[in-house]
């Protein structure tokens, strides 16, 4: 990260697979750089205090609420947003599911179950349900988000 000035950074990290140089304010929220500068505007704004998980973007494998993040936070790592998960099979499940309702949101929900799929391959139900509950469906599409997760965690028959 290089100071320009009193009020703004440079930033360098990797956003979906591509090298990025950021220039932004100091305090400004990953979230708002990456829809306001990026134009990914995937990466939803909710509750902006890390409640709904409507901004879920991953930070490595991990995710994490771009509205509690600041931008100069990450510098030199990698940031994943829906639009560098397109046609991934937790995507793909949600669609089988209709895991969605309104769809605001989806992506925040599809996000994290990356990262928990990332993080827990396997996972037993109790911990797809832990893991759900870090993001809020307004519409209540809970069943179905959870049943398509669950189907692209269990082991495959063969």
């Amino acid at each position: 990260m290089v100071l320009r000035d009193s009020t703004m950074v440079q930033v360098q990290c990797e956003v979906n697979g591509e090298k990025r140089t950021i220039h932004a304010r100091a305090a400004e929220l990953l979230l708002y750089t990456l829809r306001d500068h990026l134009g990914l505007t995937g990466t939803k704004s909710g509750c902006d205090n890390g409640d709904c998980g409507a901004c879920t973007i991953l930070l490595g494998n991990l995710p994490m609420k771009s509205c509690l993040m600041l931008t100069v936070e990450a510098d030199g790592k990698q940031v994943t947003t829906i639009e560098g998960r397109m046609n991934s099979p937790v995507q793909e499940a949600f669609v089988r599911y209709q895991a969605f309702q309104c769809g605001y949101c989806t992506p925040g929900f599809i996000m994290n179950c990356e990262g928990l799929r990332r993080a827990h391959p396997h996972a037993d139900e109790e911990t797809i349900r832990v893991w759900l509950q870090s993001n809020i469906c307004r519409c209540t599409s809970y069943e179905e988000i959870y049943l398509a997760v669950k189907e692209i965690l269990s082991p495959k028959s063969s």
